[in-house]
């Protein structure tokens, strides 16, 4: 079976066409046999009301930019990820209708947590793939809800939740506790636990605020997977395996180990690496808007980040008031006075880096569930073109950010030859 995937298409507006670089996208693009997305935006008229949060901007577009995901070539997505509630539940069931009217087998997002964890299918003339999708990245109210014998579930993501502990040593935990006692910082919560209504603190570990931290003999932070979310994705692995040759997880996840948005947090590259233990053959990560390293894990590829093959951000036409009031606006100003105020005169954000417009797009080859051939396409997003062209993807003139995959994926062994404008991941 051979794939083709791409990140987050962050689609604003229409396709114009056959423009300059389209075909030789979707020509690559087409030439696997399960070609994946993630929709980065809701699907809409405007006639939905918005939630409280959003995934940093509030996005919506028409329902038709899926048949501009069909002529690129994609067959199936999903759009779990921090935007997916951006206007509530009426707009997540309006795109999920959406996304189903147009025939794209999806996961990640449900009606009911059971049915935003279950496995997608695509049927092939090489065989069926299946597709299970996470979000780590999202608000809680934003996470799914199961069903109880009295009562339906609740609409949403498909959550991958993680535990956070920060080691300090004893230096630390003395100045914690002080800051703590002075401010009255834990007042309430040390009530809470005195009468019962909050579990005893951990022996060894002091909670500041909402942050636990524990004494230790260096400081540090470690995430690990949530446990339960992780049993629900590997139910849903051994589920896939009986009705699917191959299985893919997506994964949208913000989150960072350290202070570069191109490391994947710890508990992501657990997570990865327990699909693909329990079975799945390729795992594809999206969220920071950037590429991030790649990982061949035990002979299967995991894409910590595919970064942007659509990014339209500044595009979006209208507003919810609570977008405005957050940069200290009403309604009563433009569009662009808001993402002109957001970005500080358009010199910060993600229309101004250029990483955010470089992307890959990789095609595998897999037999008998072992990977014979990894590619990526070199691709740029119209950096520096006006905003109402840029965003679009083209195959990239200017390789050099390849270099910069090259050597932020060879700390997990992963070594690309490029030859001739071709990127092989040697295996």
């Amino acid at each position: 079976m051979k794939f083709t995937a791409v990140g987050d298409m962050l689609i604003q507006r229409r396709l114009p066409g056959e423009y300059e670089g389209f075909r030789e996208v979707s020509q690559y693009i087409k030439k696997g046999d399960v070609r994946f997305f993630n929709l980065e935006t809701t699907l809409n008229r405007g006639d939905c009301f918005a939630s409280q949060f959003s995934g940093g901007s509030w996005l919506r577009t028409d329902p038709e930019v899926l048949e501009d995901a069909r002529k690129f070539g994609f067959n199936i997505l999903t759009f779990a990820n921090n935007h997916t509630m951006d206007f509530s539940y009426d707009g997540l069931l309006k795109t999920l209708d959406a996304v189903n009217k147009y025939g794209f087998p999806n996961s990640g997002v449900g009606r009911n947590l059971g049915e935003a964890a279950a496995p997608a299918y695509l049927d092939t003339l090489s065989g069926r793939a299946a597709l299970i999708s996470v979000v780590s990245s999202f608000e809680p109210s934003a996470m799914a809800g199961e069903q109880s014998r009295r009562v339906i579930g609740r609409p949403g993501v498909n959550g991958l939740r993680y535990n956070e502990k920060y080691y300090v040593t004893k230096e630390y935990m003395d100045i914690l506790k002080k800051i703590a006692e002075e401010t009255a910082i834990n007042g309430k919560d040390d009530i809470s636990r005195a009468e019962g209504y909050l579990p005893p603190v951990p022996e060894g570990c002091f909670y500041f605020k909402n942050i636990l931290f524990e004494e230790g003999e260096e400081t540090k932070r470690v995430t690990k997977v949530n446990q339960k979310d992780m049993q629900r994705v590997e139910k849903a692995i051994y589920e896939a395996q009986l009705q699917a040759d191959y299985i893919i997880i997506s994964v949208h996840s913000h989150e960072i180990q350290g202070t570069k948005k191109e490391t994947p947090d710890d508990f992501l590259v657990e997570f990865a690496h327990r699909c693909i233990d329990k079975g799945a053959h390729a795992v594809i990560g999206h969220g920071p808007h950037l590429l991030r390293p790649i990982e061949i894990y035990k002979g299967r590829p995991i894409f910590y980040s595919l970064g942007d093959f659509v990014l339209q951000n500044e595009n979006i036409p209208f507003a919810p008031e609570d977008f405005f009031e957050k940069y200290g606006l009403n309604s009563d100003y433009t569009m662009r006075d808001l993402f002109k105020t957001r970005s500080r005169d358009f010199t910060v954000g993600l229309q101004t880096k250029k990483e955010m417009f470089e992307t890959v797009i990789p095609y595998w080859e897999m037999e008998n569930g072992e990977l014979k051939i990894l590619e990526l396409m070199p691709v740029e997003l119209g950096v520096g073109l006006p905003r109402s062209r840029n965003g679009w993807p083209a195959p990239a003139r200017d390789l050099s950010f390849m270099e910069r995959l090259k050597e932020m994926s060879a700390p997990y062994g992963t070594e690309i030859k490029i030859e001739n404008g071709i990127c092989r991941v040697l295996l």
